[in-house]
């Protein structure tokens, strides 16, 4: 079982390496997409924020504070395009990503004694605050993982002629 203290550990160190998979890339390398469907590591990163700010920490703060409310509503696949995330400059998404994961960070350390099974009613079943913080834990993970695959294929295309295939298969 996961305490509140590893967990703002786990945050805090996958927000570390998320900035260092970041940092450095130059705004056209940001920008890059494997093809029209896959998002680019700087729409991965302003959706980051985004959901820092408006899913995880609101929904999290939501259940543990005001369940009898309704539960507020996103559309993270659509801010991607609404909210023109490409568009953004790397840097200030950066510093932004850097400031709401600190935000959360201090917001996680004032709770005292959370009730990890207090739970809200979803159309899909029962969500509990336990579930919120380790799916804001494995989020991270997830788009950890897809910022790793954005950079193994611009290192691929950025040393062509020459091949990465003894490196080991992707």
């Amino acid at each position: 079982m996961i305490t509140l203290e590893n967990a703002i550990s786990q945050l805090h160190r996958q927000g570390q390496a998320i900035t260092f998979l970041v940092e450095g890339l130059g705004q056209d390398r940001a920008r890059w997409k494997p093809d029209s469907e896959s998002w680019s590591i700087l729409e991965v990163l302003n959706h980051l924020v985004d959901e820092e700010v408006l899913d995880f920490r609101l929904h999290l703060a939501h259940i543990l504070q005001t369940p009898e409310q309704p539960w507020p509503v996103i559309d993270p696949q659509a801010w991607v395009t609404e909210k023109a995330y490409n568009q953004r400059d790397l840097e200030e998404s950066l510093a932004e990503f850097k400031s709401e994961r600190q935000k959360s960070i201090a917001w996680l350390m004032t709770l005292d004694q959370p009730d990890w099974d207090a739970v809200v009613e979803m159309r899909w079943g029962k969500l509990t605050a336990g579930d919120m913080l380790a799916s804001w834990l494995a989020h991270d993970l997830l788009h950890l993982r897809q910022c790793i695959e954005l950079r193994y294929q611009l290192t691929a295309k950025a040393v062509q002629p020459y091949r990465v295939e003894y490196a080991g298969e992707w």
